[in-house]
This record gives structure tokens, sequence and C-alpha cells, in this order.
């Protein structure tokens, strides 16, 4: 019983099956933001909540129910825990905080389909890089702040009156959003302005923040690499044993040859035997 429920819950037919419920749940979780739909289909929309919730508690049991022990070692198994239990939570709660939490249940695309867990795997991988990186760009960030502060405080006080403030202007700047019309404003009374957000520009945006899709795609590329190598091991191993098969058919056809060749002269000395005596039976 245990095997036959493993192999329908890693059926692929289960596997869309279940991906078209997360999505069937997203839309009409979506669809609950309109008052006009809620109004006219409120109810059928409740009933389609809940019988997704229950479809994905029953799934999780049915993994349970299979992997036992090895059902808590498994990460993607306790976020799927743990995004049915907000579920529940938001379900029983009347807050409206815990019922926009429902949303989350998307989220369970991640463990489902394969090529998002890969990419969540090489984020996961690539979290001590990153780490590093925001590090210094934080660094560079607190520098560039106390230098702006000191410049252009006085000349800019809505821009860069105090440090939280430089802080939030030059985190501005670096993601390009009307970072022209702050340079200008700078460039109004420091002329020479422009060298400091260029450098800043340079080392934050073309720098710094390139070295985070590095060290994203050095961390795909391994886990891509470990995939293809657990992919061979896998083609490897079959192979061998394929080899070790046709070995196997070859040994018991020439045992069978032998068998025979063994049982020929035999067969024709009892045959030589047998006949005399059918010739003395017929002169009888």
């Amino acid at each position: 019983m245990r095997e036959r429920t493993r192999a329908f819950l890693a059926h692929r037919h289960f596997q869309r099956f279940i991906v078209g419920v997360i999505l069937v749940n997203a839309g009409t979780l979506g669809l609950e933001t309109f008052p006009a739909v809620v109004e006219r289909h409120g109810p059928l929309l409740t009933v389609v909540d809940h019988l997704a919730l229950y479809i994905f508690t029953a799934e999780l049991a049915a993994k349970l129910y299979v992997e036992r022990a090895a059902f808590v070692r498994d990460p993607w198994n306790l976020f799927d825990t743990a995004i049915v239990a907000v579920a529940f939570a938001s379900t029983a709660g009347g807050l409206s905080v815990l019922r926009s939490l429902r949303i989350l249940r998307a989220l369970r695309l991640l463990s489902v389909v394969p090529s998002l867990r890969r990419v969540v795997s090489a984020l996961l991988r690539a979290m001590p890089g990153m780490t590093s990186i925001v590090v210094l760009l934080s660094l560079v960030l607190y520098v560039a702040a106390v230098m702006a502060t000191k410049l252009y405080g006085q000349s800019a006080p809505n821009r860069f009156g105090s440090l939280p403030t430089s802080l939030f202007t030059l985190y501005q700047t670096m993601t390009g959003d009307d970072w022209g019309n702050i340079a200008r404003e700078v460039m109004s009374r420091h002329p020479s302005a422009w060298i400091f957000f260029t450098i800043f520009i340079l080392v934050c945006t073309f720098v710094v923040l390139n070295l985070f899709m590095a060290v994203v795609v050095s961390a795909m590329d391994e886990e891509n690499a470990e995939e293809r190598a657990a992919l061979e091991d896998t083609t490897a191993h079959t192979q061998r044993i394929l080899d070790e098969l046709a070995e196997l058919r070859k040994e018991v056809a020439e045992l069978r040859l032998r068998a025979e060749s063994a049982a020929g002269p035999a067969a024709v000395l009892s045959e030589s035997r047998t006949r005399p005596r059918a010739a003395r039976r017929r002169g009888r």
C-alpha cells in the first residue's frame, strides 16, 4: 500500500494536478480582491479555497504516511507544512492580516515545479557569497553617505541633511530612481559634484550589483553540474547493470551449448542400444 501511494504521489499526472490546484487557488484569492466578484461569487470562492486547502492537507498526510521519519528531513516538506499551517491559521482567524497570508499557498509552486526548485536551491547556495557582497555594499554606502553629508548637507539639507537621509538618497541613486534630478540639484551649488555621483554609481551599480548576478550564476552552474554528475552516475550504473546482464546471458548460452554437446553422444549411444532390441522384438 505504501509503495502504491509513493508511486501515485510521484506520478506526473498527480504533480500536474497539484500545480493546477495551486494556480486555481491563487486565481481565486486574487478574485477576492474585487468587491463586485466577492458580492456575486463569494460562497463559490470560499468553497474553492477550502477545497484546495483540504487537497494540500491530504497530500501532506500521504507524504507523511509514505516517508515517515524522512518527511521531516526534507526541507521542502517542512516548507509545504508551514505554508499549509499558515493557511489554516488564516482560515480560523478573522483578522485581515491572517486572511491575506492565504496567498502564501501560491509559493507551493516553488516545491512542486522542479525548475523553480533548482533556482531556489541555487539562491540558497549563493547566500554565503551574497552575504560578503552585502557587507561590501553596506560599507560603500556608509562611506559615501558620510562624505555626502559633510560635503552637501548644508546646500541640500532635504537630500543630505543627515546620515539617514543621505543613506536613503544614495540608495535611491544606486537603484537609478530619479538620480539625475538629485545630481542636478546638488550640482546647481556644487558643479564638481558630478565626480562624486559618477564614481558612486560606477562602484555600486556597475561593480557591486553585478557581483550579485555573478555569484548567483555561479551557484546555478554548480547546481546544474551536480545534477549532470548525478545523472551521469545513474546512467553509468544502469549501463553496468546492462553489461552484467549481457555477460550473464552469454554465459547461460555457453552453458546451454555445452550441455547440448555433452548430451549428444549419450543420446546417440542410447539410440544405438535401443535399435537392436526393437529389431529383435519385430523378429519375434
